[in-house]
């Protein structure tokens, strides 16, 4: 597929690291919450073997954060998404689906509890601010609702952990999974999550101060050298092997949480109110007839700029692949598809045309690893 220049405006922001990312090599980027998100630094495959392996510092700005403060802050984020907050901690991350009235999936943030009055909402690729606020309108709702100066940068890798203790001592190490806390460097706090977009380990800084942010860029990779650290990016093949959703691509308006196997965050049963519990308390009862599954092709290359249907032996089709890559690990092509009921059964077999060819394929569980 023949690749295109991405022109720079005031509508498609840069990031306070973009001059940073450009001579260290970036190679390609996507559009994500209206700003650059870099998506290669040369071969794939060569940056997924180096992030299973050791450590990465991500530009992740485009993970825009949306703010909500205000007395009645708790109420709206509650009413935003469908797994209940009541019990939530000030210093935690919750993954929580954004739906509407029809259980459509709006976003899959993560949301951070900064205070009782006062949370971020860190946003996957859709516009979530307009959503809140026309709730909060609607609701005539005590609340401040902005887009903060955050521009997040990852540090993922199975050494990230060592890096990050060089910088910031081992009280970092302390944290346990999607929690955060506070830590100084040059000057200013910075918010550290142990969270981010891999399965390799690793921390997400929000930086709200962009020029103790730029120097501790800057650190980050002359500390880093010894762990072999490089510039990098979400990785296509480590994401999909691990199965991590990515609104857009693999799951969009269309579906609800219960097909996309996201269960675990969708409480019916208790008393926290949200828009759309009546559409997925139906929905449960009559249970689903989609679900998210795991595929394995029988091809050594694929490309997805749109969805691909599978077809049965029938030649009916029975889902379409939604998001896919070859992966070095189980030497083929591997992806993410929603398969019509009752076609959702691992082994299931199917037919897929890439570019003009037929390849086999078979239906497995997530994650792959």
């Amino acid at each position: 597929m023949k690749n295109y220049f991405i022109a720079k405006s005031r509508r498609v922001r840069s990031t306070p690291y973009t001059e940073r990312i450009e001579n260290q090599g970036v190679t390609a980027y996507t559009i994500y919450n209206h700003m650059l998100l870099p998506t290669a630094f040369g071969s794939l495959e060569d940056s997924y073997h180096h992030l299973k392996e050791h450590v990465q510092v991500w530009d992740v700005a485009g993970e825009r954060q949306v703010e909500i403060s205000g007395k009645d802050s708790a109420k709206l984020v509650q009413l935003m998404t469908c797994r209940d907050l009541s019990k939530s901690k000030v210093g935690r991350c919750y993954y929580c689906p954004i739906i509407d009235d029809n259980a459509g999936l709006i976003n899959d943030p993560v949301i951070l509890k900064l205070n009782d009055q006062r949370w971020w909402i860190s946003i996957a690729d859709s516009d979530v601010i307009l959503f809140a606020k026309g709730l909060a309108i609607g609701q005539k709702f005590n609340v401040k609702i902005v887009e903060p100066n955050v521009d997040i940068l990852a540090v993922q890798g199975p050494k990230s952990f060592k890096l990050m203790e060089k910088i910031f001592g081992k009280k970092i190490l302390e944290m346990k999974f999607f929690g955060f806390d506070y830590f100084e460097f040059a000057g200013a706090k910075h918010l550290i999550a142990r969270s981010g977009w891999s399965k390799q380990g690793g921390f997400e800084i929000y930086v709200e101060n962009t020029k103790s942010g730029l120097a501790l860029y800057d650190k980050l990779f002359e500390v880093g050298k010894e762990f072999n650290v490089k510039p990098g990016c979400p990785n296509l093949i480590e994401r999909i092997e691990s199965a991590l959703l990515s609104y857009g691509n693999d799951i969009d308006n269309g579906d609800n949480p219960l097909e996309c196997g996201l269960d675990k965050y969708v409480n019916l049963d208790t008393d926290a109110e949200f828009i759309g519990k009546e559409k997925l308390i139906e929905v449960k009862k009559k249970g689903i007839l989609r679900k998210l599954m795991g595929v394995k092709i029988e091809a050594k290359e694929i490309n997805i700029t749109k969805s691909i249907d599978l077809i049965n032996e029938q030649n009916s089709k029975i889902g379409e692949l939604r998001s896919g890559i070859y992966s070095p690990n189980f030497r083929k092509v591997i992806g993410i598809a929603m398969l019509d009921k009752p076609y959702w059964e691992a082994d299931q077999t199917f037919k897929i045309s890439i570019n003009d060819s037929i390849f086999k394929g078979k239906v497995c569980d997530l994650p792959f690893i």
